[in-house]
C-alpha cells in the first residue's frame, strides 16, 4: 500500500511552484503547535539536518524540510542555524558529516531601511546604488552579500549563480511592499560570485536578467553580473579636486581630446590595453599634444563593440574589456595627478532591447514607456527611458551621481539630447503622442534633465555637464532657476556642419559659401558653446578630416591645418576626435587601432605638432580663452571678402589682442592690407604655412610693422603676405 503525498499548504505549494512573493512567511523560523519549527526548501537535496539539531524531515517530495524545536530546543538554536544536506548520488563522509553546509538566508531580518525605500520611490535617492544591487556585508558578525532588486509586479525573484547551480528555487527573495524592491542576503558569498535574477512574471514566464544596478559584469558575450565591493582604490587627487571645486571653467581654456579607448591603440594580436596600460601611453601622449581633458566614449558595460558604448546593458558597471574598476579608478586618479580632466560620454536617452538587461525587466515594460509612440526610437532600434517614473529618474540620477563620486569623473558629455527634447523626434505625423498641452515637447525628459543638472552643479562644483543638442532649443547652458535646461555647455553642431562643409568645398567655389563661417557669429553667444569636430563626423562613410579636404595631397594637408587653426581661433571651446590629430587616412574603424605608423611621415608629424602649439598657445592667452562665451572676446576685422575667400577678426582678453587672419585658397595674398587697433610691431604667433608644420613657408619674416593708415574702421593697418590655405595668428609686441 503507498503513502499518500501530504497535502501541502497553499503558501508550501507555492514555494515549490517558485510562485510565491514571501518565502519569509514560510521558510525560516516560525511558531508552531507545541513549540517551534524551522523549515527549509531544499529542492535538490535527498537528506537534509538542522545542523547541531539531526535530520529534518522531508515533506513528502516537495523538497520542503522541517524540523520541530520544543521551546527548550528554541532557546538553544543560534540566531543563524546552519543547514546541512545532501544531493542525489552524494554520500556523507566517515563522520557522517554531509557535503552541503550553509547559514540559512531565511535567518535574517530586512536590511534595507523604510526610509531609503520611501526616498527611491519617491525618485530622490541619489546613492540608491549603494542599497539596491549586490554589496558584500558583515551582518551580525556573518560575511554574505546583500542583494536588491526593484522588480514591481512579479510573483518571484530569485538570486541565482554557480552558488546554487541556478536553480531558481533555492534562494527567492523578500518583497519590500508596495517599494516593487526585492532583498535577500545570503551568508557565504563574496566579492567575485557570479549571479543574475531569475524572475517570475505575473503571467508566469520565467526568465533571467542582470542585475540593473550591478557593478561588474562580465566580459561579452557574457552577460553574467559580479559580486564586486565599494573599491578599494587610495585616491591621491585631493588636489585636483580641491582646485576643480573653484575652476572659472568660463573663462578658462578647455580643449577636448575625444577617444575611444578600445581603439585608441591594441596590442598586436588584438587586445585591448587595459586601464593600466592606458595610463602609461596615453597620458603622456595628451599632456604632450597640450590638451586640457580627455572625453571617452562611453565606458559603461556594453554587449556590442560596433555601438562604441552608445547602448548600454550595465549602466553602473565600468566595461570589463579594459579591466577592473578599481583599474579604472586609477586611470582616472592618475588623469588628475597629470593635470588632465576626464569627461565621460553618457547615454540617459535609450537602452538597448537585449532580452538580458533593462527591456521588458518584469516581463512588461518598466524602464521604458509602454507605448510605442514614446518607448522606442525607430532610428535605432532602441527603447526609451520611462522619465516619469520616479525610481527610473532616480536610477539615471544616481547612476550620475555615482560616476562623480566613485571614479571622481569631472564631466558628463550628454548623449542625444535633442532626441530627448522632442516627442515627435525622428516621427512622421500620426506615430506620437503629444504631450498634455498638446504640444511635442517632451516635458518628462526636460524635467529630467533639470534635475539631473541641479543635482550635479549643487553637489559638484566646477564639473561640466555638456549636451549633444543639435536642434534651436533654447537656454541649454542656462541655468535651471533662469528657465534653462541647466547644462553647462553644449555642442556647437551648427557650426560644426557648416566649417566642414565650407572645407570640403573646392577653393575655387569657396566664394559662394562665405556665409558659412560668418553666420556663426549671429548666435555664438547664445549658449555656452563646445566646438566638436567629433567621432562622429569620421564614420559612416563621411571619411576622414584629412580625407575630406580638397585638392591633392599637399592642399590636404594644407587645408586640415587651416582647419584646426580656425577651430582654435573660433570662441568656444575645443573637441578633436583621436587620429585628427596627425591626419588619419581613414575613417575611424572600432576594431582597429589608429593608423600610427603615420607619424613616420613628415606631413602627419607637422599636424601633430601643430595641434601641440595650437594648444599651446590656447592655454597661454587669454584672449584665446577668456571670453570664449560673450562678444567682448570678438571682433571682426575683415568678414565680407569673399571674392579673396579671406576673413580676419581679433581675439580679446587679458589686456591683450590678437589678430587671426585666414586664406582659403590656394593663392598666396600680397601686400594684403587690415586694420590694426594698435601701432607698432605685430609678430605671428602662428603661420599654419610654416615649414616645421609641412607647409611651404611663405609668411612675413616674423612680423610686420603697422601703418598709421586707418582701415577696416581702425587707426593703422599691416600689410600681410597671406600663404596659400594657411592661418596666420598676429600677437601686438610693442609700439613703434
Amino acid at each position: 500500500m503507498t503513502t499518500a503525498e501530504p497535502v501541502l499548504p497553499p503558501i508550501a505549494e507555492q514555494l515549490q511552484q517558485g510562485r510565491h512573493h514571501d518565502p519569509f512567511a514560510w521558510l525560516g523560523l516560525h511558531p508552531a503547535d507545541a513549540g517551534w519549527v524551522v523549515r527549509a526548501f531544499l529542492p535538490t537535496a535527498v537528506e537534509a539536518r538542522l545542523e547541531g539539531f539531526g535530520a529534518m524531515t522531508a515533506i513528502g517530495e516537495s523538497g520542503l524540510y522541517e524540523y520541530r524545536l520544543s521551546e527548550t530546543e528554541k532557546q538553544a538554536l543560534p540566531a543563524h542555524y546552519r543547514l546541512c544536506w545532501r544531493e542525489a548520488g552524494e554520500s556523507a563522509d566517515a563522520a557522517d558529516t554531509l557535503p552541503h553546509a550553509v547559514i540559512s538566508p531565511y535567518s535574517f531580518a530586512p536590511q534595507l531601511s523604510d526610509f531609503d525605500l520611501d526616498l527611491f520611490a519617491a525618485g530622490r535617492h541619489l546613492h540608491v546604488y549603494r542599497i539596491l544591487g549586490a554589496w558584500p556585508k558583515r551582518i551580525d558578525g556573518i560575511d554574505g552579500c546583500l542583494f536588491a532588486v526593484w522588480a514591481p509586479g512579479v510573483e518571484r525573484v530569485s538570486v541565482v549563480g554557480d552558488f546554487n547551480g541556478w536553480h531558481g528555487l533555492r534562494h527567492p527573495m523578500r518583497n519590500r511592499g508596495r517599494s516593487g524592491v526585492w532583498e535577500l542576503f545570503i551568508p557565504g558569498l563574496r566579492e567575485g560570485d557570479s549571479y543574475k535574477y531569475e524572475i517570475r512574471a505575473r503571467n508566469g514566464d520565467v526568465f533571467l536578467k542582470t542585475d540593473p544596478y550591478a557593478r561588474r559584469m562580465g566580459l561579452r558575450p557574457d552577460t553574467v553580473s559580479f559580486v564586486e565591493n565599494g573599491g578599494s582604490h587610495a585616491w591621491r587627487d585631493e588636489a585636483w579636486l580641491t582646485a576643480r571645486a573653484g575652476w572659472s571653467w568660463r573663462h578658462a581654456p578647455v580643449s577636448i581630446y575625444e577617444l575611444h579607448a578600445g581603439s585608441w591603440r591594441r596590442h598586436p594580436d588584438g587586445r585591448f590595453y587595459s586601464y593600466a596600460e592606458l595610463a602609461e601611453t596615453l597620458i603622456p601622449y595628451v599632456r604632450e599634444l597640450g590638451y586640457t581633458h580627455i572625453e571617452l566614449l562611453p565606458l559603461a558595460e556594453h554587449p556590442l563593440d560596433e555601438s562604441w558604448g552608445y547602448q548600454v546593458s550595465g549602466y553602473y558597471a565600468p566595461t570589463a574589456r579594459y579591466g577592473r574598476p578599481d583599474e579604472l579608478r586609477a586611470f582616472i586618479d592618475q588623469c588628475h595627478r597629470q593635470g588632465i580632466g576626464v569627461l565621460l560620454d553618457w547615454v540617459p536617452a535609450h537602452f538597448p532591447r537585449d532580452a538580458f538587461a533593462l527591456a521588458r525587466f518584469t516581463g512588461e515594460p518598466l524602464y521604458e514607456y509602454a507605448e510605442p509612440e514614446k518607448g522606442e526610437h525607430q532610428d535605432w532600434g532602441t527603447l526609451i527611458f520611462n522619465y516619469g517614473r520616479n525610481e527610473v529618474r532616480n536610477f539615471l540620477i544616481a547612476n550620475a551621481v555615482y560616476w562623480f563620486e566613485e571614479f571622481h569623473i569631472d564631466g558628463l558629455r550628454v548623449d542625444a539630447v535633442a532626441s530627448m527634447l522632442y516627442l515627435d523626434y525622428s516621427r512622421e505625423h500620426g506615430q506620437w503622442m503629444p504631450n498634455i498641452h498638446g504640444g511635442r515637447e517632451h516635458l518628462e525628459a526636460i524635467d529630467f534633465l533639470r534635475q539631473l543638472n541641479t543635482v550635479i552643479h549643487q553637489r559638484y562644483p566646477g564639473v561640466l555637464t555638456i549636451a549633444e543638442e543639435s536642434t534651436d532649443w533654447p537656454m541649454v547652458s542656462r541655468p535651471v532657476d533662469a528657465g534653462g535646461l541647466g547644462f553647462s555647455m553644449q555642442w556647437n553642431m551648427g557650426w560644426m556642419h557648416d566649417s566642414l562643409q565650407y572645407m570640403q568645398a573646392d577653393p575655387v567655389h569657396r566664394r559662394f559659401h562665405h556665409n558659412r563661417l560668418t553666420f556663426s557669429q549671429l548666435y555664438a553667444y547664445s549658449e555656452n558653446f563646445v566646438l566638436p569636430l567629433s567621432h562622429d563626423e569620421v564614420v559612416h562613410m563621411k571619411r576622414s578630416l584629412l580625407d575630406k579636404m580638397p585638392g591633392d595631397p599637399w592642399q590636404k594637408f594644407a587645408n586640415l591645418r587651416l582647419l584646426h587653426a580656425w577651430h582654435y581661433a573660433h570662441p568656444g571651446k575645443k573637441l578633436l576626435f583621436m587620429g585628427g590629430e596627425f591626419g588619419q587616412w581613414t575613417e575611424w574603424n572600432e576594431a582597429q587601432e589608429l593608423d600610427w605608423a603615420l607619424l613616420d611621415f613628415a606631413p602627419h608629424r607637422g599636424l601633430s605638432k601643430l595641434i601641440t602649439d595650437l594648444n599651446r598657445h590656447y592655454r597661454r592667452c587669454p584672449a584665446l580663452h577668456r571670453h570664449d562665451f560673450d562678444a567682448e572676446g570678438f571682433r571682426w576685422v575683415s568678414c565680407d571678402d569673399e571674392q579673396q575667400s579671406v576673413l580676419a577678426f581679433l581675439r580679446r582678453g587679458g589686456g591683450r589682442e590678437i589678430l587671426c587672419v585666414f586664406n582659403f585658397t590656394p593663392v598666396v595674398r600680397h601686400a594684403y592690407r587690415l586694420g590694426a587697433p594698435r601701432g607698432g610691431f605685430w609678430r605671428e604667433l602662428m603661420n599654419t604655412d610654416a615649414e616645421c608644420y609641412g607647409g611651404g613657408n611663405v609668411g612675413n619674416g616674423g612680423g610686420v610693422y603697422s601703418e598709421a593708415r586707418g582701415e577696416h574702421g581702425h587707426s593703422h593697418s599691416i600689410a600681410l603676405t597671406l600663404p596659400p590655405l594657411a592661418a596666420l595668428w598676429l600677437t601686438h609686441e610693442h609700439e613703434s
